[in-house]
Protein backbone atom coordinates (compact mmCIF):
# COMPACT_ATOMS: atom_id res chain seq x y z
CA UNK A 1 0.00 0.00 0.00
CA UNK A 2 1.58 3.84 -0.93
CA UNK A 3 0.78 6.70 1.39
CA UNK A 4 1.55 9.71 0.38
CA UNK A 5 1.80 13.55 1.80
CA UNK A 6 0.77 16.58 0.37
CA UNK A 7 1.59 16.95 -3.55
CA UNK A 8 4.49 19.48 -3.15
CA UNK A 9 5.37 17.10 0.18
CA UNK A 10 7.65 13.87 -0.01
CA UNK A 11 6.14 10.47 -0.97
CA UNK A 12 7.06 7.70 1.15
CA UNK A 13 7.02 3.87 0.52
CA UNK A 14 6.21 1.09 2.60
CA UNK A 15 9.36 -1.01 1.95
CA UNK A 16 9.88 -3.51 -0.43
CA UNK A 17 6.67 -2.73 -2.19
CA UNK A 18 6.35 -2.53 -6.27
CA UNK A 19 6.81 1.19 -7.53
CA UNK A 20 7.01 0.80 -11.17
CA UNK A 21 3.24 2.15 -11.80
CA UNK A 22 5.04 5.36 -9.55
CA UNK A 23 5.16 8.44 -12.32
CA UNK A 24 8.46 9.19 -11.17
CA UNK A 25 10.06 5.63 -11.47
CA UNK A 26 11.68 6.84 -14.60
CA UNK A 27 13.09 10.05 -13.66
CA UNK A 28 14.14 8.49 -10.83
CA UNK A 29 16.31 6.04 -12.53
CA UNK A 30 18.07 8.79 -14.46
CA UNK A 31 18.68 10.92 -11.35
CA UNK A 32 20.20 8.00 -9.93
CA UNK A 33 22.31 7.32 -12.76
CA UNK A 34 23.58 10.91 -13.34
CA UNK A 35 24.24 10.47 -9.52
CA UNK A 36 27.07 7.56 -9.70
CA UNK A 37 28.60 9.47 -12.69
CA UNK A 38 29.11 12.46 -11.74
CA UNK A 39 30.53 11.07 -8.12
CA UNK A 40 32.92 8.77 -9.72
CA UNK A 41 33.97 11.70 -12.13
CA UNK A 42 34.45 13.51 -8.90
CA UNK A 43 36.07 11.47 -7.16
CA UNK A 44 38.81 11.01 -9.63
CA UNK A 45 39.35 14.39 -10.11
CA UNK A 46 39.84 15.10 -6.75
CA UNK A 47 42.39 12.12 -6.34
CA UNK A 48 44.66 13.90 -9.07
CA UNK A 49 45.37 16.46 -5.79
CA UNK A 50 45.93 13.80 -3.48
CA UNK A 51 49.72 14.19 -4.37
CA UNK A 52 49.50 17.78 -3.01
CA UNK A 53 46.86 18.16 -0.44
CA UNK A 54 46.42 14.33 0.63
CA UNK A 55 43.16 12.85 0.78
CA UNK A 56 41.92 14.88 4.15
CA UNK A 57 42.32 18.00 2.24
CA UNK A 58 40.52 17.30 -0.98
CA UNK A 59 37.86 16.11 1.62
CA UNK A 60 37.86 19.43 3.70
CA UNK A 61 37.48 21.94 0.19
CA UNK A 62 34.69 19.62 -1.15
CA UNK A 63 33.07 19.62 2.06
CA UNK A 64 32.82 23.63 2.10
CA UNK A 65 32.45 23.71 -1.60
CA UNK A 66 29.23 21.11 -0.97
CA UNK A 67 28.36 23.41 1.71
CA UNK A 68 28.04 26.39 0.14
CA UNK A 69 26.34 25.69 -3.06
CA UNK A 70 23.54 23.75 -1.05
CA UNK A 71 23.26 26.31 1.44
CA UNK A 72 22.63 28.59 -1.37
CA UNK A 73 20.54 26.39 -2.96
CA UNK A 74 18.32 25.06 -0.36
CA UNK A 75 18.51 28.45 2.44
CA UNK A 76 17.20 26.35 5.07
CA UNK A 77 14.91 28.07 7.55
CA UNK A 78 17.21 26.40 10.54
CA UNK A 79 14.97 28.37 13.20
CA UNK A 80 11.65 26.76 12.24
CA UNK A 81 13.65 23.21 12.19
CA UNK A 82 12.12 21.06 15.46
CA UNK A 83 13.87 18.37 17.37
CA UNK A 84 12.28 15.70 15.35
CA UNK A 85 14.33 17.47 12.52
CA UNK A 86 17.16 17.96 13.75
CA UNK A 87 17.93 14.16 15.34
CA UNK A 88 18.60 12.81 11.83
CA UNK A 89 20.27 16.14 10.10
CA UNK A 90 23.22 16.06 12.78
CA UNK A 91 23.49 12.04 12.05
CA UNK A 92 23.08 12.66 8.13
CA UNK A 93 25.98 15.47 8.18
CA UNK A 94 28.34 12.88 10.30
CA UNK A 95 27.89 10.20 8.42
CA UNK A 96 28.45 12.23 5.08
CA UNK A 97 31.71 13.52 6.74
CA UNK A 98 32.79 10.24 7.93
CA UNK A 99 31.95 8.59 4.29
CA UNK A 100 33.93 10.67 2.33
CA UNK A 101 37.04 10.53 4.31
CA UNK A 102 37.13 6.81 4.62
CA UNK A 103 36.47 6.56 1.05
CA UNK A 104 39.07 9.16 -0.32
CA UNK A 105 41.69 7.62 1.89
CA UNK A 106 40.78 4.29 0.81
CA UNK A 107 40.86 5.96 -3.02
CA UNK A 108 44.86 6.83 -2.38
CA UNK A 109 45.42 3.19 -0.84
CA UNK A 110 43.59 1.06 -2.71
CA UNK A 111 42.60 2.45 -5.72
CA UNK A 112 38.84 3.69 -7.60
CA UNK A 113 37.90 0.76 -8.74
CA UNK A 114 38.17 -1.45 -5.58
CA UNK A 115 37.48 1.24 -3.15
CA UNK A 116 34.00 2.00 -4.83
CA UNK A 117 32.99 -1.66 -4.96
CA UNK A 118 34.02 -2.75 -1.23
CA UNK A 119 31.44 1.46 -0.37
CA UNK A 120 28.53 -0.43 -2.48
CA UNK A 121 28.50 -3.39 0.20
CA UNK A 122 26.59 -0.86 2.24
CA UNK A 123 23.59 -0.03 -0.52
CA UNK A 124 23.77 -4.35 -1.26
CA UNK A 125 23.33 -4.37 2.63
CA UNK A 126 20.21 -2.11 2.53
CA UNK A 127 18.77 -3.98 -0.64
CA UNK A 128 19.28 -7.48 1.32
CA UNK A 129 17.34 -6.39 4.22
CA UNK A 130 14.74 -4.56 2.79
CA UNK A 131 13.65 -6.86 -0.28
CA UNK A 132 11.03 -9.60 0.18
CA UNK A 133 11.68 -10.45 -3.77
CA UNK A 134 13.43 -14.17 -4.31
CA UNK A 135 14.77 -12.78 -7.59
CA UNK A 136 16.05 -9.36 -5.75
CA UNK A 137 17.71 -11.92 -3.28
CA UNK A 138 19.55 -13.61 -6.30
CA UNK A 139 20.60 -10.67 -7.69
CA UNK A 140 21.84 -9.09 -5.08
CA UNK A 141 24.02 -12.05 -4.23
CA UNK A 142 25.28 -12.64 -7.72
CA UNK A 143 26.24 -8.80 -7.16
CA UNK A 144 27.97 -9.28 -3.98
CA UNK A 145 29.77 -12.44 -5.40
CA UNK A 146 31.41 -10.05 -7.85
CA UNK A 147 32.41 -7.44 -5.04
CA UNK A 148 34.10 -9.88 -3.56
CA UNK A 149 35.74 -11.34 -6.25
CA UNK A 150 37.00 -7.81 -6.76
CA UNK A 151 38.30 -7.66 -3.73
CA UNK A 152 39.99 -10.81 -3.23
CA UNK A 153 43.12 -10.84 -1.07
CA UNK A 154 46.15 -11.14 -2.71
CA UNK A 155 49.19 -11.14 -1.44
CA UNK A 156 49.92 -7.40 -2.03
CA UNK A 157 46.65 -6.16 -0.09
CA UNK A 158 46.75 -3.13 1.47
CA UNK A 159 44.24 -4.65 4.57
CA UNK A 160 43.91 -0.71 5.98
CA UNK A 161 42.57 0.14 2.85
CA UNK A 162 40.19 -1.98 2.58
CA UNK A 163 38.89 -1.68 6.11
CA UNK A 164 38.38 2.19 5.05
CA UNK A 165 36.48 0.84 1.93
CA UNK A 166 34.37 -1.15 4.43
CA UNK A 167 33.47 1.57 6.99
CA UNK A 168 32.37 4.01 3.79
CA UNK A 169 30.10 1.19 3.04
CA UNK A 170 28.27 1.36 6.55
CA UNK A 171 28.64 5.13 6.28
CA UNK A 172 26.49 4.76 2.75
CA UNK A 173 24.31 2.50 3.97
CA UNK A 174 23.42 5.02 6.59
CA UNK A 175 23.11 7.87 4.48
CA UNK A 176 20.20 5.91 2.01
CA UNK A 177 17.82 6.04 5.17
CA UNK A 178 19.19 8.96 6.54
CA UNK A 179 18.61 10.96 3.58
CA UNK A 180 15.22 9.06 3.13
CA UNK A 181 14.28 10.25 6.71
CA UNK A 182 15.24 13.87 6.13
CA UNK A 183 13.85 13.97 2.90
CA UNK A 184 10.39 13.33 4.51
CA UNK A 185 10.69 15.54 7.21
CA UNK A 186 11.80 18.45 5.74
CA UNK A 187 10.54 20.05 2.55
CA UNK A 188 12.85 21.10 -1.01
CA UNK A 189 16.65 20.30 -0.42
CA UNK A 190 16.36 22.30 3.51
CA UNK A 191 17.45 18.77 5.05
CA UNK A 192 20.64 18.22 2.48
CA UNK A 193 21.57 21.91 2.59
CA UNK A 194 21.84 21.69 6.24
CA UNK A 195 23.37 18.80 6.67
CA UNK A 196 26.08 19.59 3.90
CA UNK A 197 26.53 22.54 5.71
CA UNK A 198 26.80 21.24 9.37
CA UNK A 199 29.75 19.01 7.58
CA UNK A 200 31.58 21.79 6.25
CA UNK A 201 32.01 23.28 9.33
CA UNK A 202 32.96 19.76 10.82
CA UNK A 203 35.73 19.83 8.54
CA UNK A 204 37.00 23.77 9.03
CA UNK A 205 39.62 22.61 11.68
CA UNK A 206 41.01 19.74 9.70
CA UNK A 207 41.08 22.05 6.50
CA UNK A 208 43.24 24.75 7.90
CA UNK A 209 45.65 22.31 9.40
CA UNK A 210 46.50 20.16 6.75
CA UNK A 211 46.16 23.23 4.35
CA UNK A 212 48.81 24.96 6.50
CA UNK A 213 51.58 21.92 6.15
CA UNK A 214 50.95 21.88 2.76
CA UNK A 215 50.08 24.59 0.76
CA UNK A 216 47.91 23.99 -2.13
CA UNK A 217 48.91 24.80 -5.89
CA UNK A 218 46.00 26.52 -7.73
CA UNK A 219 45.04 22.82 -9.74
CA UNK A 220 45.29 21.18 -6.51
CA UNK A 221 42.54 23.58 -5.41
CA UNK A 222 40.52 23.32 -8.73
CA UNK A 223 40.52 19.44 -8.51
CA UNK A 224 39.29 19.73 -5.10
CA UNK A 225 36.79 22.32 -5.83
CA UNK A 226 35.49 20.18 -8.65
CA UNK A 227 35.06 17.38 -6.37
CA UNK A 228 33.21 19.55 -4.21
CA UNK A 229 30.79 19.74 -6.99
CA UNK A 230 30.62 16.50 -8.84
CA UNK A 231 30.99 14.22 -6.03
CA UNK A 232 29.10 16.15 -3.01
CA UNK A 233 26.47 18.78 -4.46
CA UNK A 234 25.31 17.37 -7.42
CA UNK A 235 24.70 13.87 -5.61
CA UNK A 236 23.75 15.03 -2.38
CA UNK A 237 21.09 16.73 -4.16
CA UNK A 238 20.33 13.73 -6.62
CA UNK A 239 19.90 11.13 -4.42
CA UNK A 240 17.43 13.16 -2.15
CA UNK A 241 15.15 13.88 -4.91
CA UNK A 242 15.29 10.13 -6.25
CA UNK A 243 14.76 8.46 -3.03
CA UNK A 244 11.38 10.28 -3.23
CA UNK A 245 10.51 8.49 -6.50
CA UNK A 246 12.25 4.82 -5.65
CA UNK A 247 12.14 2.82 -2.60
CA UNK A 248 14.97 2.22 -0.18
CA UNK A 249 15.12 -1.24 -1.52
CA UNK A 250 15.64 0.11 -5.24
CA UNK A 251 17.94 2.38 -4.67
CA UNK A 252 20.41 0.17 -2.92
CA UNK A 253 19.96 -2.16 -5.88
CA UNK A 254 20.61 0.04 -8.54
CA UNK A 255 23.66 1.42 -7.05
CA UNK A 256 25.21 -1.43 -7.91
CA UNK A 257 26.46 0.19 -11.45
CA UNK A 258 28.32 2.51 -9.10
CA UNK A 259 31.31 0.01 -9.26
CA UNK A 260 31.10 -0.10 -12.98
CA UNK A 261 31.59 3.17 -13.26
CA UNK A 262 34.19 3.85 -10.77
CA UNK A 263 36.13 1.25 -13.02
CA UNK A 264 35.35 2.89 -16.56
CA UNK A 265 36.51 6.54 -14.73
CA UNK A 266 39.74 5.12 -13.32
CA UNK A 267 40.38 3.18 -16.27
CA UNK A 268 39.68 6.75 -18.41
CA UNK A 269 40.52 9.22 -16.14
CA UNK A 270 43.48 7.99 -13.55
CA UNK A 271 45.29 5.23 -16.09
CA UNK A 272 44.21 1.98 -13.83
CA UNK A 273 43.88 -1.02 -16.10
CA UNK A 274 40.75 -2.86 -15.61
CA UNK A 275 41.65 -6.70 -15.65
CA UNK A 276 39.59 -9.72 -16.99
CA UNK A 277 38.23 -10.60 -13.68
CA UNK A 278 37.70 -7.14 -12.91
CA UNK A 279 35.41 -6.91 -16.45
CA UNK A 280 33.58 -10.42 -15.77
CA UNK A 281 32.93 -9.48 -12.04
CA UNK A 282 31.77 -5.51 -13.23
CA UNK A 283 29.94 -7.79 -15.87
CA UNK A 284 27.82 -9.85 -13.08
CA UNK A 285 27.06 -6.95 -10.99
CA UNK A 286 25.69 -5.10 -13.91
CA UNK A 287 23.21 -7.93 -15.32
CA UNK A 288 22.10 -8.53 -11.74
CA UNK A 289 21.17 -4.83 -11.79
CA UNK A 290 19.27 -5.46 -14.87
CA UNK A 291 17.94 -8.11 -14.37
CA UNK A 292 16.39 -7.24 -10.61
CA UNK A 293 14.70 -4.06 -12.95
CA UNK A 294 13.20 -5.49 -15.56
CA UNK A 295 11.88 -8.55 -13.66
CA UNK A 296 8.45 -7.10 -13.38
CA UNK A 297 6.61 -7.31 -9.68
CA UNK A 298 3.43 -8.52 -8.83
CA UNK A 299 0.60 -6.00 -7.52
CA UNK A 300 -1.00 -5.86 -4.31
CA UNK A 301 -4.23 -6.57 -4.16
CA UNK A 302 -5.87 -4.03 -1.68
Amino acid sequence: MRTSQSEAGPVAFVPGEATESSPGRLPGIAMMLGSGLSNQVGAATGALAFDAIGPAGVVAVRQWIAGAVLMAVGRPKLRTFTRRQWWPLLCLAAVFATMNLSLYTAIDRVGLGLAVTLEFLGPLTVALAASRRAVDLGCAVIAGAAVAVLARPQPSTDYAGIALGLLAAVCWASYILLNRAVGARLPGVEGSATAAGISALLYLPIGIAVLAHHPPTATALACAAAAGILSSAVPFLADLLALRRVDARFFGIFMSVNPVLAALVGMVVLGQPLHRTEGLAIAAIVTANAVSILVPRRRRCM
